[in-house]
């Protein structure tokens, strides 16, 4: 392995070794403490702009497969790993982490005190680094750093989301039979794709819904017509990556949803646009919440063990609004909400991601029955 140096913005410069791509990359650091599911994590659209810290000291033991992509590609800007395992062993690996992210030109970072940075960012908050196997000056590697654009001033929905309409009628993945099963499909819909991840459109389908993915750009008159044309009878937003409130288009676009009292459903970036779009503006947490070990508890009190993966939040004052439906046990941030309009719910976490349990499964079928209802 060759080396890699990295500096942050707090200052901070290390030497660390290199595996997949080579090069230069600038983006976010944040620390993700899931055990498993690395291939899901690093293909999510919504990592876009930045670099994964795992917690998990083991990375790359079970290799890659085609089934378990999350999107099309990866996206994120780079991975930092304690110890990265080049050899495999899994019967259904077909190539190694180093190959995927040879493939989508992703830094991969090892043999470094993850557990040092961790405790950095938890300390300190998400921050920006530069990472090179090309620059070991540490000024040079400032230099880049400094001049560069943060992740709250990029729009990474452009780059992750589709140009193009298409439908998904694929449910979720069968692990007896090991494939993909086709349920019956009761009602359309529309997703916007801020980054949308593929287990959520299996889910969606699952529930009984044939899922129309559009772009993050289209008209909200073009829903409107076919809501009120009886083609369709709901809109999902999707999750996706960076700052909600650099997204202006497209929160005209969910306000002109909301005035046609369609019944809509968000997740992660969806709940946070949600918000803006209801005048309730998001705010950037410290550190974030990454990882598919977060307890959250339901208006009823039950607690879920869900799947994480946000840098923002909504407001409290949304409960003008709204109901609080979950609530976050480890810092009491909300996770999720129903507006008093009756036709509009949306979640902070993951419902889909199913970390261990399947247990918030339960809100597509709750979408799926105001949809059909």
């Amino acid at each position: 392995m060759s080396s890699v140096w990295l500096y942050f913005a707090n200052g901070l410069f290390v030497e660390a070794k290199s595996f997949g791509a080579k090069g230069t990359s600038i983006g976010e650091v944040v620390f993700n403490t899931s055990l498993s599911g690395y291939q899901e994590i690093i293909t999510d659209p919504s990592y876009a702009g930045q670099f994964i810290t795992f917690t998990m000291p083991e990375i790359g033991n079970v290799g890659v497969n085609s089934e378990d992509y999350e999107s099309s590609k990866a996206h994120c800007k780079g991975v930092i790993v304690r110890n990265y395992q080049s050899r495999y062993s899994n019967f259904r690996a077909e190539e190694s982490l180093d190959e995927l992210l040879k493939k989508y030109n992703i830094l991969g970072i090892t043999d470094i005190d993850t557990r040092y940075l961790t405790k950095m960012l938890r300390d300190e908050g998400a921050m920006e680094m530069v990472a090179s196997t090309e620059i070991s000056d540490k000024n040079e590697l400032k230099k880049i750093l400094d001049s560069s654009a943060t992740i709250a001033e990029i729009n990474y929905i452009d780059e992750v989301g589709t140009k193009d309409i298409y439908t998904h009628k694929q449910g979720k993945y069968d692990a007896v039979n090991f494939c993909y099963t086709t349920p019956k499909i009761d009602k359309k819909i529309i997703a916007y794709d801020f980054g949308i991840k593929r287990n959520i459109l299996n889910e969606l389908v699952t529930a009984g819904l044939e899922v129309e993915v559009v772009p993050a750009n289209t008209p909200d008159s073009y829903v409107v017509d076919k809501f009120n044309s009886g083609e369709i009878g709901g809109v999902f937003l999707s999750n996706g990556p960076g700052d909600p409130l650099v997204l202006a288009e497209q929160k005209e676009i969910v306000k002109g949803l909301i005035e046609a009292k369609i019944p809509m459903f968000g997740i992660c970036l969806g709940h946070q646009m949600l918000s803006i779009a209801h005048g309730f503006d998001t705010f950037k947490l410290k550190f974030g919440h990454h990882g598919g070990n977060h307890p959250v508890q339901d208006s009823s009190g039950k607690v879920e063990i869900t799947a994480q993966n946000h840098n923002y939040n909504v407001p409290d004052n949304i409960r003008e609004v709204s109901k609080v439906t979950h609530t976050n046990l480890f810092d009491n941030t909300i996770e999720g909400l129903e507006y008093n309009c009756g036709n509009i719910l949306s979640v902070q976490h993951h419902p889909e991601a199913s970390p261990g349990p399947h247990e918030s499964a339960y809100i597509f079928k709750k979408f799926a029955n105001k949809v059909k209802n």
